[in-house]
């Protein structure tokens, strides 16, 4: 079953344009390097809270994907314009 990883984060207000203009380059990161990546979304919240619900083929590629953490320079720049994590869960898509 597909594993989904649901991270909610804060960027400042001023820097969001550059979060969006970082997440391609994540993405594309992901899509090279990060076994069973199926996808992402980006959803912008209020109060300068973003939620990023990523899927993986199983628990153990969303593992291996933690594990690299930020390893290449998209995922790099991405991670760098996030304020602070609020929360990440991991759940089963049904």
């Amino acid at each position: 079953m597909t594993t989904v990883e649901i991270t909610r984060f804060r960027v400042a207000p001023e820097r969001a344009a550059e979060l969006l203009a970082t997440r391609a380059g994540m993405v594309a990161d992901f899509e090279v390097d990060r076994e069973g990546f199926l996808g992402a979304k980006l959803i912008q919240l209020p109060d300068g809270e973003w939620l990023d619900i990523v899927e993986w083929r199983s628990p153990a590629d969303f593992a291996a994907s933690r594990a690299k953490g930020g390893n290449l320079p998209g995922v790099q720049a991405f991670f760098a314009v996030i304020d602070e994590l609020v929360s990440s869960e991991e759940g089963t898509l049904r």
